[in-house]
């Protein structure tokens, strides 16, 4: 291993020290601090087969903490996706298992966020029913999780 090498494992050591990194995190901000690609592809190599680093550990973690703010499968999966990770197609981990465990499943993981924003008040009109819709879509929810959600308010008022 020269120089070059020992520095960008030092660097990825560092980094991965504070949290976990995905591949995709760790070879940009390799990027940025200079290093070429072609010299951090063998390293992450090595480090994913010494368990340093870890996709399917990454994004369980991070989905957990998005679970733990009140984020719904879509906007994690996409946020995952942005940090090179795709449940789709090689699923690392179970997404629904993880939001029975952290939250006891997505609904009621939506009924606990909109309970916290909206209270128990019923809807009063449609306009008011959309904006609550929408805050739920932005968060990450289904449109059939937030329809089962809204319909069930709507029969208890």
């Amino acid at each position: 291993m020269d120089q070059a090498d020992a520095k960008i494992r030092a660097e990825c050591l560092r980094l991965l020290t504070g949290r976990e990194h995905s591949r995709k995190e760790l070879l940009q901000k390799l990027a940025v601090k200079g290093f070429a690609k072609e010299s951090i592809e063998p390293i992450l190599e090595e480090l994913s087969a010494e368990n340093w680093q870890s996709d399917a550990r990454y994004a369980e973690s991070y989905a957990r903490s998005r679970i733990l703010k009140g984020y719904g499968p879509t906007f994690i999966a996409y946020e995952l996706r942005q940090h090179g990770i795709d449940l789709g197609k090689t699923p690392l981990f179970d997404l629904e298992a993880l939001a029975e465990s952290v939250a006891g499943g997505w609904m009621a993981l939506l009924q606990q966020i909109y309970s916290k924003k909206y209270g128990n008040d019923p809807i009063p009109n449609r306009n008011e029913w959309a904006k609550r819709s929408r805050f739920l879509l932005q968060r990450g929810f289904t449109n059939a999780m937030i329809a089962d959600l809204l319909k069930n308010i709507s029969n208890t008022f």
